[in-house]
């Protein structure tokens, strides 16, 4: 059986604002209350997806959530049509309104925790949906996307579907933006990283001061658990409490990883010299670590470039690439320290920019825009196949974009009820155009 990682790129919504929401999230908060265009996030983010599939990776796309999300408001306590709902939420609590009209779910990295079958014990793919219970506006994600997950991967031959975990901050968990796996090749057992960012157990543990700590080891211990991992397979990494109090909410913004080769910043980990030893000891073979240091890129360029927000991806036996934002060629240092990194005797052999600003002034680079899925040739051909990026697939998402998308949004629009709408329309004729069934509260 031949054996790869999918990518499944999250499909931008139509509501895609910046209401500023995430606190932690320096990006979010410093584009809030501009302007967003979400016609071109959605044409950025598949133009994105469709280079990856002209380069012979496997791609897919995951449907955006319905949004503004009337049915939550209405247990808030806002009542009448939906379009009172909306009135009465943004007179009396627009905040609500704004977390309720979040187009978030485009960074797919956030939908779920996945553990492909070389690693499992029971030779299945297991899927768990983050429950993100840090922010008000993620938290109302995790039914839909596990509606979206399950129609995709629905085969139970291959395919286990988990509840999320309890939404309590004891369990607060933020999917594969915290979890990254590494093999020698995607058919061999490998070593999954599991990265928090504090212990709730371990009073004594070091946390962040400034910002939240995501992602706990308690829920990261429960997935590995769930996904029938064990020790020889798994590696619980604490986030360095300092980044993420400079802006670094989740490891995907200071590490990625992909087959043999972990990339870094020097100061990505806590207790980082002991965790690595035991990587290494886990993972047999040839391991490259590329450790980045501080005097050649600071935390500060990291972050406002999303260096370690890219995607590495293999493009050839040994040969990798970097999928990057532009922001990345646009620093100078950040982009010295690429020009180097490509004379380097490392896997990384290319760098690819894109263009994804719409989502970059939100706090979303490259990497949380797609969440991986190693899986065999038998695995992919029991997947919903409407959901893999064609040509002709391309061309349909972006007419569909066209017909269904504004160019211009600002906060103060999340409250037209012509905007739920047209939402509600280009969502209903996704679901027909990508075969997904009924996966929304208002088909139902």
């Amino acid at each position: 059986m031949k054996q790869f990682e999918a990518n499944f790129d999250g499909l931008v919504g139509p509501t895609h604002n910046y209401a500023g929401l995430s606190f932690g999230n320096v990006a979010s908060q410093s584009h809030a209350t501009q302007p967003s265009n979400p016609k071109a996030a959605a044409k950025q983010g598949l133009k994105k997806a469709k280079s990856l599939a002209d380069m012979g990776l496997i791609q897919g796309v995951l449907a955006p959530q319905e949004r503004p999300d009337v049915h939550t408001l209405r247990r808030l306590g806002f009542s009448g049509t939906d379009a009172d709902v909306l009135k009465k939420a943004a007179k009396q609590a627009p905040e609500l309104l704004q977390a309720c009209a979040s187009a978030s779910s485009m960074w797919t990295a956030n939908a779920a925790t996945v553990s492909p079958s070389a690693d499992t014990h029971d030779g299945k793919i297991h899927f768990t949906p983050a429950n993100l219970v840090d922010k008000l506006h993620r938290s109302l994600e995790p039914q839909t996307t596990a509606n979206i997950l399950k129609a995709i991967f629905a085969d139970s031959r291959y395919f286990t579907h988990h509840q999320t975990l309890p939404a309590h901050a004891t369990l607060g968990d933020e999917g594969a933006a915290n979890h990254t796996r590494l093999c020698q090749a995607y058919d061999q057992a490998g070593v999954e990283i599991f990265v928090y960012g504090y212990s709730v157990i371990d009073k004594q543990a070091p946390r962040p001061q400034k910002y939240p700590a995501r992602q706990t080891l308690e829920a990261s211990a429960a997935i590995a658990r769930l996904h029938r991992l064990d020790d020889d397979n798994t590696v619980f990494i604490q986030q360095n409490p300092a980044v993420i109090d400079q802006g670094v909410f989740h490891n995907d913004v200071i590490a990625v990883g992909n087959q043999n080769v972990l990339f870094f910043h020097e100061q990505a980990f806590w207790d980082s010299k002991k965790k690595l030893a035991e990587l290494r000891a886990k993972l047999p073979g040839t391991l490259h670590l590329i450790e980045v240091p501080s005097h050649q890129v600071s935390i500060q360029d990291a972050v406002a470039t999303y260096l370690f927000n890219t995607q590495l991806v293999t493009i050839s036996q040994g040969e990798m690439a970097l999928i990057a934002p532009t922001d990345c060629a646009e620093n100078p240092r950040v982009k010295a320290y690429l020009d180097e990194l490509l004379t380097m005797d490392t896997p990384i052999k290319q760098i690819h920019y894109f263009d994804v600003k719409q989502s970059m002034h939100n706090g979303g680079g490259p990497a949380c825009l797609r969440l991986r899925v190693a899986m065999s040739d038998v695995e992919l051909a029991a997947i919903n196949q409407q959901v893999l990026l064609t040509d002709t697939l391309f061309d349909k998402l972006n007419l569909w974009v066209d017909r269904h998308y504004r160019d211009r949004l600002v906060v103060a629009d999340l409250a037209d009820p012509q905007l739920l709408m047209e939402s509600r329309t280009a969502l209903d004729e996704l679901t027909q155009l990508l075969k997904l069934g009924s996966i929304y509260p208002f088909q139902q």
